[in-house]
């Protein structure tokens, strides 16, 4: 654990020095952009947290880089080189959408080629895990799989990109799971190196986003923009796609035959919420014909928002709904029981129910007709209608993408 450390205050420190300078940038010679149809803000305010976070993740990789326990991941093979292509790839394009707004066919097009390029280079599915076997599939198969896995959490993560630090915080909170999972993994297999590249990428993503989240949480002063947003997935994709698949699970000596599905299950399990936003979004704009990558205003954030929720509470809802899978997922694989997770997972249902049914809003409406506190209604608003309107004039809320 303790080469680790350096590398996340690399992480933190250089993406919030970096944060401030580019805010500081983009603010004296006005590179926000002008506010489109779908955006909500008021203001414009610069989309450029990801240039920052992709300082950022350079700076931690040349910190880890200089550490010899980390030397032998930049020795070995091309992976750790062909990460970095596909991110200084996906922060050049994603910076020129966020000042420019690319066709979107220009941008899946820059994602297919990164994800090709890592695929290319080692980051693969080379086999899934089924009980105590291993299906294999051939070359192209594993390579075709790799670039849809890849893209397809990149785009689901930019999707839900909508709030102030929901990205960020989600990623923390997913991302640190995962850290955790692959330390304890590592440790399981009994592997010579006490580093992993999985483990390094985690938490190098979780050391950029804590150092930006500072600037964008409510009300942000700074976007991540695409260039944040699609680095944020490519690097959890990355970090999935080198542990999944790429081990025997009779080697783990686990009991349950679930457990050797943990590999795949637990990162889906971080990126559900994403995940679903993502295929809602699709499938909802094919249905009215449209292109599955044009913007709209009814992703799950803001439906949250619609029903009364402020935006700092839908952000909440997100980060429970993160962890109590997150954890879930993690306990399976640590305990080998069933009975743990399920506990967590029905209380974090239930609470994540209570929590979206009852906006904080409406809860406070219902107490002050009740004369039992006081209605305060520029910051309580009774309705979801009243709640759209607030979040209409605040000048730095957004819709995704």
């Amino acid at each position: 654990m303790l080469p680790y450390l350096p590398v996340l205050v690399v992480a933190v420190l250089v993406t919030a020095a970096a944060s401030f300078g580019i805010l500081k940038l983009a603010r004296r010679y006005r590179l926000a952009p002008e506010i489109r149809e779908r955006d909500v803000h008021k203001n414009p305010t610069p989309r450029l947290g990801g240039v920052a976070m992709f300082v950022g993740l350079l700076a931690a990789l040349g910190a880890a880089a200089l550490i010899p326990e980390f030397q032998g991941l930049f020795r070995d093979g091309l992976k750790m080189w062909a990460l970095i292509g596909a991110c200084l790839l996906i922060a050049v394009i994603g910076f020129l959408d966020d000042l420019l707004d690319l066709d979107w066919m220009i941008k899946l097009g820059a994602q297919l080629v990164a994800s090709g390029l890592l695929a290319w280079n080692g980051v693969q599915i080379v086999s899934i895990p089924v009980g105590d076997t291993l299906v294999i599939g051939s070359s192209t198969v594993n390579f075709v799989l790799t670039v849809f896995l890849i893209t397809l959490v990149m785009n689901a993560v930019n999707f839900v990109d909508g709030l102030d630090g929901l990205v960020a915080g989600v990623a923390i909170i997913a991302s640190g799971t995962f850290f955790v999972y692959t330390i304890i993994l590592n440790s399981q297999l009994g592997n010579s190196q006490s580093v992993t590249f999985a483990s390094l990428i985690a938490l190098v993503l979780v050391g950029m986003c804590v150092g930006f989240i500072p600037f964008n949480w409510h009300r942000a002063k700074m976007f991540m923009g695409d260039t944040g947003a699609l680095l944020v997935g490519m690097l959890m994709a990355t970090s999935t796609v080198s542990v999944t698949g790429d081990l025997d699970p009779a080697a783990l000596d686990l009991k349950l035959v679930l457990a050797s599905y943990i590999p795949i299950l637990l990162p889906f399990a971080v990126l559900a919420m994403p995940l679903a936003d993502f295929v809602l979004a699709v499938l909802r704009r094919l249905r009215a014909g449209k292109s599955p990558f044009e913007a709209d205003r009814l992703h799950l954030h803001h439906r949250l928002l619609d029903m009364g929720h402020s935006p700092v509470q839908a952000v909440s809802i997100f980060y429970l709904g993160t962890a109590v899978l997150s954890v879930a997922g993690l306990l399976v694989f640590t305990s080998q029981s069933f009975v743990l997770p399920l506990v967590v997972l029905v209380v974090g249902i239930a609470v994540g129910v209570l929590l979206v049914r009852f906006p904080a809003s409406t809860v406070r409406a219902a107490l002050a007709k009740r004369g039992l506190v006081a209605l305060d209604e520029r910051a309580a608003p009774d309705t979801a209608q009243d709640a759209s309107a607030d979040l209409a004039a605040a000048p730095n809320e957004r819709t995704s993408e």
